[in-house]
């Protein structure tokens, strides 16, 4: 069984195509989902997978009746073991290969899981390849998918493009995990709730209890994903752990994870300067548009 992707022809002139093999080609890893072909004749082009029956992580933890959608054995430790995978995974794109790899678009779509639930890194179209030593990546136009971008790809105020990029969105990817919605949800009913990862700051307050997803029966492993993901989405990238300290981070005590700075777009600050802040950037960026791989 293997899964396949087909690409169009308006991909940049097999530019994606290009790009995909050319990086995944390359890349051996647990975390990282394995190319085994691709063709291409004329104008179609397919890239071939291992096949992953499990589908993608979003089919897990998004819900429209707010509940997760998921086997009674996909508890908060095996979430946990999930986020580590996923870490464990950009840290060797990052570290582990020959040219420094760096991802961009990093989200719950792009993390695919086996008969074993275990998580590999997919979707490589926009990922760009560096040498190792360099201390940062020059770029005509941001990358990503809005809502996990970082803010350095719209704005250089935010620091240089780097891998700290990617740790960014893996930040996004955290929060969504914990909470089981989405990062950025403007349908909520109460406006404090608009932007989540401010909303799970607020939560993480010293003498409060973690209630998320209108539960308030939870353990350490929620609290460290929180903990972890605020402080992956600082704004600016030089305050962002590297992916191998946020293994370390997901692997020690959660009594031990020191509160992050508050996320800029503050629930304290008036809701129209916050909302202002964010549909500003949105303005200057598209939206990528997503393949889903066929079995």
């Amino acid at each position: 069984m293997v899964a396949v992707k087909m690409l169009g022809n308006s991909k940049c002139n097999g530019e994606e195509f290009i790009n995909e093999v050319s990086t995944i080609g390359r890349i051996h890893h647990v975390n990282v989902v394995q190319l085994v072909g691709f063709s291409s004749e004329g104008s179609k082009r397919a890239l071939v997978y291992e096949c992953m029956p499990n589908g993608s992580l979003d089919e897990y933890i998004f819900s429209s009746s707010g509940t997760r959608h998921r086997p009674s054995y996909f508890t908060w430790d095996k979430l946990n073991d999930m986020a580590l995978g996923v870490a464990r995974g950009i840290d060797y794109l990052h570290r582990g290969c020959d040219m420094q790899i760096l991802h961009f678009d990093i989200k719950p779509q792009n993390i695919l899981l086996d008969k074993n639930f275990t998580p590999k890194i997919s979707d490589f179209g926009l990922a760009k390849l560096y040498p190792k030593e360099y201390g940062l990546v020059s770029m005509s136009a941001a990358r990503g998918t809005i809502g996990y971008i970082a803010p350095e790809l719209i704005s250089r105020n935010f620091g240089v493009i780097s891998d700290k990029s990617d740790v960014y969105s893996y930040g996004m990817l955290l929060l969504e995990m914990a909470g089981g919605r989405r990062n950025v949800d403007r349908r909520v009913e109460n406006s404090s709730q608009v932007y989540y990862p401010s909303w799970i700051y607020d939560q993480l307050a010293p003498g409060r209890e973690l209630e998320i997803n209108n539960s308030v029966e939870i353990g350490d492993a929620e609290r460290k994903l929180c903990i972890v993901g605020l402080w992956c989405i600082q704004m600016k990238s030089s305050s962002r752990p590297s992916m191998s300290k946020v293994i370390e981070m997901l692997e020690g005590d959660v009594n031990s994870l020191q509160i992050p700075p508050r996320p800029c777009f503050s629930s304290s600050q008036p809701i129209s300067t916050r909302q202002s802040c964010m549909d500003s950037s949105l303005t200057e960026l598209s939206i990528i548009s997503e393949h889903d791989e066929l079995p």
